[in-house]
């Protein structure tokens, strides 16, 4: 009879303790170890930044410090000549693109996007550079700028640094 038992009730607890959590069974699991980030100096990166030409400031919102970079936005705008032809406007875009790429790769372009319409703006890029010179010079020697078909507007813009979308 206690056989029996045995038989019927031992698959019975094992599938039950299924559900049970391994620790809570008594049975060690992997540690769980809250991983610390290094604390950054924002008064070294700022002091970095600035011995670059950068313009920041840093500001304190309750137990964070948030340290604010100008950047320079451009706005990439309808030009004045717009009449290639469908190979030749297809080859500025691919020139195009690979310019923005490589300013990205180099760490010139932080944030590259079009807009979603056929208005007179038709997409934005936002440069890391020290002076606003600078960014209107990196802005003008992408081929689509060169060629007319689009031209630029570049204004200061302030944002955290290391902000991202969400």
């Amino acid at each position: 009879m206690k056989k029996l038992i045995y038989i019927l009730v031992i698959p019975f607890l094992i599938n039950s303790c299924k559900d049970i959590p391994k620790q809570e069974r008594g049975i060690p699991g992997p540690e769980v170890v809250e991983e610390k980030k290094p604390k950054i100096n924002i008064d070294s990166i700022a002091n970095n930044l600035n011995e670059k030409g950068y313009q920041t400031f840093s500001y304190q919102d309750s137990d964070s410090t948030y340290l604010m970079q100008q950047y320079y936005m451009v706005f990439l705008k309808k030009g004045e000549n717009r009449s290639q032809d469908s190979t030749e406007a297809a080859n500025l875009q691919k020139e195009h693109l690979a310019y923005l790429s490589r300013m990205a790769e180099e760490g010139y372009a932080s944030l590259v996007g079009p807009f979603g319409d056929d208005d007179e703006i038709r997409g934005i890029v936002v440069y890391n550079t020290a002076t606003q010179e600078e960014a209107d010079s990196l802005a003008n020697q992408d081929p689509m700028v060169k060629s007319g078909r689009l031209k630029v507007e570049v204004h200061p813009w302030w944002t955290a640094k290391g902000g991202k979308l969400n």
